[in-house]
C-alpha cells in the first residue's frame, strides 16, 4: 500500500526516472551482472581499438583512416550480430549487453571521431576534417545496413 509520503518522493511524470531506491533495487535484482558484462566487454573493445591505433597511427593533419575503419568494421559487426541474435539464434541474456553494448560499443569510437575533427580543424586542416565529418557516419551507416542485409540473405531465419 502506498502512503502519501511514498507518493511525494516518487516521480510524478512519465518523463522522470525511477527513484534512487528503485534504481538500487534494480541493481540488486539482476542488473549487476549486466553492468559487469558491459564493463568487461567495453574494456576488451576499447583495448582492441587502442591496439588498432597503435598498429596504424595517424600522422598529425592526416585523414584518420584507422578510426574510420574501426568505426565501419564495428558497425558492420553490429549489423551481423543484431541479425543473428534477432533472427537466427536465441542468445542467452548477457550476450547482447556483453558483445553488442560492451565489446562493440568500446571498439567503435565516435568520441575519438569528434576529437579528430576538432584537431584537424584547429590545426588548419578543415577540408580533411569536413571530409572525415561526412565520411564516418556515411561509412558507419552503409556498413551496418549492408552487413545486416547480407546476413539476412545468407543465414536462414530461426523457425521457432
Amino acid at each position: 500500500m502506498t502512503t502519501p509520503r511514498d507518493q511525494a518522493i516518487e516521480p510524478t511524470g512519465p518523463d522522470l526516472g525511477p527513484s534512487v531506491s528503485a534504481r538500487r533495487g534494480a541493481l540488486s535484482h539482476g542488473q549487476a551482472p549486466v553492468i559487469a558484462v558491459v564493463a568487461v566487454g567495453g574494456a576488451l573493445g576499447a583495448a582492441a581499438r587502442y591496439g588498432a591505433s597503435l598498429a596504424w597511427p595517424t600522422p598529425a593533419g592526416a585523414f584518420p583512416w584507422t578510426t574510420l575503419l574501426v568505426n565501419a568494421v564495428g558497425c558492420a559487426v553490429i549489423g551481423v550480430f543484431m541479425v543473428i541474435i534477432s533472427d537466427v539464434w536465441a542468445a542467452p541474456r548477457l550476450v547482447r549487453p556483453f558483445f553488442g553494448t560492451g565489446v562493440l560499443g568500446g571498439f567503435t569510437t565516435f568520441s575519438s571521431y569528434a576529437v579528430d575533427i576538432q584537431h584537424l580543424v584547429r590545426s588548419g586542416h578543415a577540408r580533411i576534417g569536413l571530409a572525415y565529418l561526412a565520411a564516418t557516419p556515411l561509412a558507419a551507416l552503409a556498413a551496418v545496413w549492408s552487413a545486416a542485409a547480407a546476413t539476412r540473405r545468407l543465414i536462414p531465419r530461426r523457425t521457432t
